[in-house]
């Protein structure tokens, strides 16, 4: 990375620890997060117990974003918390993975708990990091640096993906599938210490820390209402919810319903962060260009149609295309609607409305699993429509539907109401979809390494 990304060579070895942060983060995510839905299924969790999973923890880690900004505020500092935070999430790795076993009468509820106070720590990072961030990365490069960085993550994500179900595959031949989970979340603890020597050399600058005071006046939620930020947030909540609702038993369907293998399950999964590796620059680039606002809306109207393909083809291949698509339309979803909450609030409100936001996340989050998980466990596989017979080979597929239509339903309600926050050239979403069509993934990678060639030259 011998490329500078700030004049400042403090600023510019901060950001290079940050990328390196991120990439260790992400092996840890990869190789651990992705595959705890599937230990679960291993532990003989229910559909409903996936839905708590998914639910329960995100609801309290993002109350734990709130707890973060009061204690910035507490003790002034940014860097003691972040530290702290992932030392200790790396640590939640082992009960994570010793407990179930040690207790077997109560391993879903353990790993619950597990999960829980892993992503409390981890989003009890969230404001402190995000405040950190937004000081060291110049706005005008911000797209383009958090697109570089975001796709350096996401191809570790996706090498460590593949590394993850590989293991598994290997030890499940050999009905050895505990090994191999044991495995992988040693490497996720590892990962996450990496993570943590980086965050370490990372420069703390002076600057806004996040905190916020409580409680907050009556006048400060009035003025709250009806601004750009609460429209958004509505919009991000409610588009959670829906999402939600499905997501989470995404891969309780192939595993469960379709019996995949673990590399079945690992290409299927590691085909969306490949997509994302593939497009995250071309997004950077354009938000920068046109903002973050008209991306937000061209991936809003395509990502409600995600869900609703699963249900018309079981066919491996078909899933791998459909999984591709999907990567593509949530890079540019994901990174449009992070650059958009540093583009709508003041440096020094960051902390206090970024822990706000994340709260109604979490709640739309959990909402949205308990809906999710309830549904799968009582909807009908057989139904009976304009006389006709419907018979389901999961009931799945409805939790699927209603995912789609309330996806649909958010995104032409709410997103036609959020405006765009700074000063950019207009584009139709027409004219977006062409530039962002028009390049094939080889095409763009020439035009990336052209564009920093000229870059160098004129720096030089």
């Amino acid at each position: 990375m011998a490329r500078r990304i700030s004049r400042d060579p403090v600023v510019d070895r901060s950001l290079k620890h940050s990328v390196r942060d991120g990439a260790a983060y992400s092996v840890m995510a990869g190789i651990g997060e992705s595959y705890l839905t599937p230990f679960a299924l291993f532990l003989k969790a229910s559909t409903a117990e996936i839905g708590f999973l998914t639910s329960v923890p995100a609801l309290l880690a993002s109350f734990a974003q709130l707890f973060s900004a009061w204690l910035g505020h507490r003790i002034g500092r940014r860097r003691g918390i972040i530290l702290a935070g992932a030392f200790l999430q790396a640590l939640v790795w082992l009960p994570l993975a010793i407990l179930p076993l040690l207790f077997p009468e109560h391993d879903v509820l353990l790993l619950i708990v597990c999960v829980t106070f892993y992503y409390v720590l981890g989003n009890l990072i969230q404001p402190q990091w995000g405040s950190l961030m937004g000081d060291l990365v110049a706005e005008k490069r911000r797209g383009r640096y958090f697109a570089m960085r975001t796709r350096i993550c996401s191809f570790t994500s996706f090498a460590s993906l593949v590394g993850g179900g590989l293991i598994l595959q290997y030890f499940d031949k050999s009905s050895q599938a505990l090994t191999g989970y044991l495995i992988l979340f040693a490497i996720a603890f590892v990962a996450r210490l990496v993570s943590f020597y980086f965050l370490v050399r990372m420069h703390e600058p002076t600057g806004n820390v996040a905190s916020i005071e409580v409680p907050v006046s009556s006048s400060w939620w009035q003025s709250l209402r009806g601004s750009q930020f609460a429209r958004f947030s509505l919009f991000f909540t409610l588009m959670q919810f829906s999402v939600s609702i499905a997501g989470p038993f995404f891969s309780v369907y192939m595993l469960r319903d379709l019996n995949f293998s673990y590399v079945e399950l690992m290409i299927c999964l590691s085909a969306t962060v490949l997509m994302q590796f593939v497009t995250l620059n071309r997004w950077g680039y354009l938000a920068d260009r046109f903002g973050n606002r008209v991306i937000l809306f061209t991936c809003g109207l395509l990502i409600p149609v995600v869900p609703l393909l699963w249900v018309f083809s079981v066919n491996f291949y078909y899933l791998i295309a459909l999984q591709l698509f999907a990567g593509m339309v949530w890079a540019g979803f994901s990174l449009s609607a992070s650059n958009f909450l540093y583009d709508l609030i003041a440096t020094h409100k960051r902390a206090t409305y970024m822990a706000i936001h994340n709260v109604f996340v979490g709640i739309g989050v959990f909402f949205g699993a308990i809906l999710g998980g309830y549904l799968g466990m009582h909807l009908p596989k057989d139904y009976a429509l304009f006389g006709m017979e419907i018979h389901w080979m999961t009931n799945l597929y409805g939790i699927f539907i209603l995912s789609f239509a309330l996806r649909l339903i958010t995104v032409l309600w709410l997103l036609p109401y959020v405006k765009e926050a700074r000063k950019v050239r207009p584009i139709t979403v027409s004219q977006l979809i062409f530039r962002v069509g028009r390049f094939s993934s080889v095409s763009g990678l020439i035009f990336d390494i052209i564009a920093n060639r000229k870059k160098q030259r004129v720096n030089s």
